[in-house]
């Protein structure tokens, strides 16, 4: 059974009441559910509760009005249900690992969410196949394991100014599966060329020469560039890889953007070979 024209009923309730406190029992009642069934279907359907997704709607529209407004932080946060300086600020960070005071400071790109949404629009990045040569990289080793939380302190600490000693550079983030760990290893950093500033900390990698097909994700906005982005990785991993005459090489998969330009987009490479 399709349950989401349902839960969009319940979506609906919530986003018109994001400021205000939200009875789930209320939502329950927009889908025609009780409490109970309906607390188990938005699970099944959004793959998260109904608390995380109303956290996670206020905390994003905070940090919209954050960058949008000169409105005091507390005074933001006071106005979507948080009682407590303190609250706010450990759930701000506890979401996206930076505190609201440094992104106020960089407004630096963070996955916000949007309103749930179950229309499903096309998506196609047609990727460009070209050989590069090898590139040496000052990279910080994430200590996240979700990357886009790493970017968030990447770039909201400026550890990008800090390598460069305050030039603007091209940042890499670069991936590759530890199959001693089964993990996911991921480094972020610039080119050894351009690391001229505080290296401590850093440690030194080398991607080789090879194949790549370049993917440029859409242009997006400071809202939805993060999200963007791992649309993208879905359609690679989904859609082309399955699809076409190349399968992935054994080697680093990196992605490539320049924070200070806010142009949100990215340059997305991946190594490949003929199948």
């Amino acid at each position: 059974m399709d349950y989401r024209e349902h839960i969009a009923r319940a979506v609906e309730y919530i986003e018109k009441n994001l400021k205000n406190e939200i009875d789930l029992a209320a939502c329950a009642k927009a889908c025609g559910y009780s409490k109970y069934y309906f607390l188990r279907i938005f699970k099944e359907v959004t793959g998260m509760t109904p608390a995380d997704y109303i956290r996670k709607r206020r905390l994003s529209e905070i940090a919209r009005r954050i960058c949008n407004t000169d409105e005091y932080i507390s005074e933001i946060a006071f106005a979507y249900g948080f009682n407590s300086k303190e609250n706010f600020t450990r759930a701000f960070k506890a979401e996206f690992h930076i505190l609201p005071s440094e992104y106020k400071m960089a407004q630096n790109s963070l996955k916000l969410y949007e309103p749930l949404s179950f229309e499903t629009k096309p998506f196609c990045v047609i990727p460009e196949i070209i050989t590069i040569p090898g590139i040496s990289l000052t990279v910080y080793k994430s200590d996240e394991d979700y990357p886009p939380n790493f970017w968030n302190k990447y770039n909201a600490r400026k550890f990008s100014l800090r390598l460069s000693g305050g030039k603007i550079c091209e940042d890499f983030g670069v991936s590759k599966w530890n199959s001693i760990e089964n993990k996911l290893d991921y480094y972020i950093g610039i080119r050894t060329e351009d690391a001229t500033g505080d290296i401590s900390g850093t440690e030194e990698l080398i991607i080789p020469a090879g194949l790549y097909a370049l993917f440029q994700t859409p242009v997006a906005t400071h809202i939805n560039f993060v999200s963007t982005i791992q649309r993208t990785w879905e359609y690679i991993n989904t859609v082309w890889l399955p699809q076409n005459d190349y399968r992935r090489r054994d080697s680093y998969e990196f992605e490539t953007y320049i924070e200070q330009s806010h142009a949100f987009s990215e340059k997305i490479y991946i190594p490949i070979e003929e199948k």
